[in-house]
């Protein structure tokens, strides 16, 4: 059984899932998965997968894990009492061999936002888990050790980053559960101070960790058929979140449709109001200058809002960025598949993204197009005339 606890996910799957509660609790969603990786042969796995999905599916919370939820101040009463009742329902989840008969598979996840948030995240660590161990059966962890020592040495012991922190942000991409708490117990004891927590919520409950996270794409996508006008919706988003936990896990997502949108509506209001923006896509180079240059332009101190970086990071490049940024603002870096999946085969690319809400199509439109995920064409053209996001190259062409 690979997922033995409900609590082995991220831990902004619980922020959002609060939002859903409070806020739209009817609301109707539709994910599917996609594997970025050229040839990967999936299917003769399928079977397994369901298998661990019915696994997944009878796990509850138990009442040290509620106790432990109930104890984050932004947590409330009502959605411990919810999680108390829940239960992962397989019967929103179908898993089935692509039509196009070329290994590829077919995850859909279709149901009522509240009761079909938490799949995400385990299914794809099942996914993980699977093919690694049928793939590479016996493979030794050696190797994948030894990188990690030299990882933690090289943040640990390299002068001048003596502030530079890391968090895991690893769980959806791991080669396996257990390897996975190795690498974090790995961390916390090489590390230190300098790991600032773990996304998982289950390892940081039992390592005595931070958990850390905020908000997700699929949130502000979710907005865009959620009641406001298209224009409006990551305005919306941002409002909701913000009077759900009234200062708390004040970090914004800035690349659902792309920086130049988020700034526009980022005004000096946000810029106050939220600690810091998170980047995912694009050149993060780039996007902490511009976002820098934002909050000078909004009449807010940079060097008090909070840049958190977590887009494909290896230690080098958090070592980069840090020395580029530091000093002038704070930093967070959030490091994902570098470490728990670092052990010698080629990492599966693989996600699960919204593309419905309530019937209607939703979008993410990023500064990284290979990102972008959505089956309505007409739809996505849409969206980037409302947001006045140009067509890349690399699609117009």
């Amino acid at each position: 059984m690979i997922i033995r606890s409900l609590l082995d996910t991220d831990l902004y799957k619980f922020s959002m899932m609060q939002v859903v509660l409070h806020h739209y609790p009817a609301a109707q969603v539709e994910y599917r998965f996609k594997c970025r990786n050229p040839g990967i042969d999936l299917v003769p796995y399928i079977g397994e997968i369901r298998a661990e999905l019915d696994a997944l599916c009878s796990l509850r919370f138990s009442e040290d894990e509620l106790a432990y939820l109930r104890s984050w101040r932004f947590i409330k009463s009502d959605f411990i009492d919810f999680l108390g009742l829940f239960q992962l329902n397989a019967k929103y989840v179908s898993i089935e061999p692509a039509s196009s008969g070329n290994g590829e598979i077919e995850i859909r996840i279709v149901g009522p936002w509240l009761h079909t948030i938490l799949f995400e995240v385990p299914l794809l660590a099942i996914v993980n888990e699977v093919y690694f161990r049928n793939a590479h059966p016996g493979l030794g962890l050696d190797e994948g050790r030894e990188r990690l020592r030299d990882k933690i040495a090289l943040l640990r012991d390299t002068p001048g980053y003596e502030g530079c922190r890391i968090a895991d942000y690893g769980t959806r991409r791991r080669f396996s559960r257990e390897w996975h708490a190795e690498v974090v117990e790995a961390l916390r004891d090489g590390l230190g101070p300098k790991l600032a927590g773990t996304s998982n919520v289950w390892l940081a409950w039992k390592l005595g960790l931070t958990p850390l996270g905020t908000l997700a794409h699929e949130y502000l996508q979710a907005h865009q058929a959620l009641g406001p006008r298209l224009r409006d919706s990551q305005v919306a988003a941002l409002e909701t979140w913000a009077k759900e936990y009234r200062g708390d896990l004040g970090i914004a997502l800035s690349d659902v449709y792309g920086l130049n949108a988020f700034l526009r509506d980022f005004d000096m209001y946000f810029c106050k109001l939220f600690d810091g923006t998170r980047h995912d896509s694009g050149d993060p180079f780039a996007w902490g200058e511009r976002v820098l240059a934002h909050y000078r332009a909004n009449r807010v101190d940079p060097s008090s809002k909070v840049l958190v970086f977590s887009d494909g990071l290896d230690i080098p490049k958090v070592m980069q960025l840090y020395e580029h940024f530091r000093g002038r603002c704070l930093l967070a870096f959030g490091v994902g598949t570098n470490l728990t999946n670092d052990v010698g085969p080629t990492p599966l690319n693989i996600v699960i993204k919204m593309i419905r809400c309530n019937g209607q199509p939703v979008a993410k439109l990023s500064d990284s197009p290979g990102k972008n995920m959505c089956e309505d064409k007409a739809y996505v053209t849409y969206l980037r005339q409302v947001f006045e996001i140009p067509v890349p190259v690399e699609e117009g062409a």
